[in-house]
């Protein structure tokens, strides 16, 4: 398990042999009925998503606990299912023609080497979610609190679920995961995030934030083993209106998290090297 989850956890398509690369419908709707998510899917891996499980669980307090390991996609597991989807809201991301270009320019080679999740630095938020499908999350609650451990360099994150106030603005500074508060509406955890540091990424498509982006997170869990996840971006200085994703799907797993810290990486040494490769010949 620990082999696969690496391999289709890197984003480098050189790195897990991409052979077979399928373009598939949901296989839960039947062809041809009504619209249908594409699914980017890495290997010939079928997929079998698990079945409800019967309805969420509750803490203490009445809410919905989000607590589980979780794994993207629907099989509970780390296949050809869990790794990147191409599922938005429908809407392009509304750039700012500036922004558009830049993103634009980059070429693949580029888009791997400033990948955080690529070059070993911290991926942050969304980045825990966004650039880490193939690995796992750890989710553990209790009344007020939300522990988030991401397997991929075991990266963390505590967030206070009572509503507090962000810190003032004089008392901010740029964090990877921001300055976060959290509250719930209805059974949906909000997350609510500012300062973030702008050596982050919102996505692995280049898509780069400013100083002053504002970050929601929504959470919910609508059955036992299936959780929901959905992020929205205020950017004034990158974006010309706020922009919602769709609402991610996580199977719940029966297994741990494994250590794993992004050591090593050869990849970052030879995608450097081809970029000087593409550089020295567009010269």
């Amino acid at each position: 398990m620990t082999t696969l989850r690496t391999c289709i956890g890197v984003t480098l398509a050189a790195a897990c042999a991409m052979t077979a690369v399928a373009v598939a419908q949901d296989p839960s709707t039947p062809l041809g009925a009504g619209k249908k998510p594409v699914v980017i899917a890495r290997g010939t891996v079928k997929s079998v998503p698990l079945p409800p499980g019967g309805p969420a669980p509750r803490m203490s307090d009445g809410h919905v606990d989000l607590s589980g390991v979780w794994f993207a996609g629907p099989t509970g597991k780390a296949n050809a299912w869990s790794v990147e989807r191409e599922r938005t809201s429908g809407d392009p991301v509304p750039f700012q023609p500036w922004a558009a270009a830049k993103i634009k320019a980059m070429s693949a080679t580029e888009r791997q080497i400033y990948n955080p999740a690529v070059a070993c630095t911290p991926v942050g938020s969304p980045g825990m979610f966004t650039l880490n499908h193939g690995y796992p999350s750890q989710i553990i609650m209790k009344p007020g609190l939300f522990v988030h451990l991401a397997e991929a360099d075991n990266s963390w994150r505590v967030v206070h679920t009572d509503g507090r106030p962000h810190k003032a603005k004089d008392e901010l500074e740029p964090l990877y995961n921001g300055d976060q508060t959290a509250h719930w509406e209805g059974d949906t955890l909000v997350i609510d995030s500012v300062s973030l540091d702008e050596r982050t990424w919102i996505n692995a498509n280049g898509w780069f934030h400013s100083d002053e982006a504002h970050l929601i997170e929504r959470l919910r869990r609508p059955s036992m083993n299936y959780m929901e996840y959905q992020y929205t971006v205020e950017d004034p200085k990158v974006l010309t209106k706020p922009w919602t994703s769709a609402w991610d799907q996580y199977s719940l797993a029966s297994e741990d998290l494994i250590e794993n810290f992004c050591t090593n990486n050869e990849n970052v040494e030879q995608l450097r090297k081809l970029h000087d490769l593409e550089t020295t010949t567009q010269k």
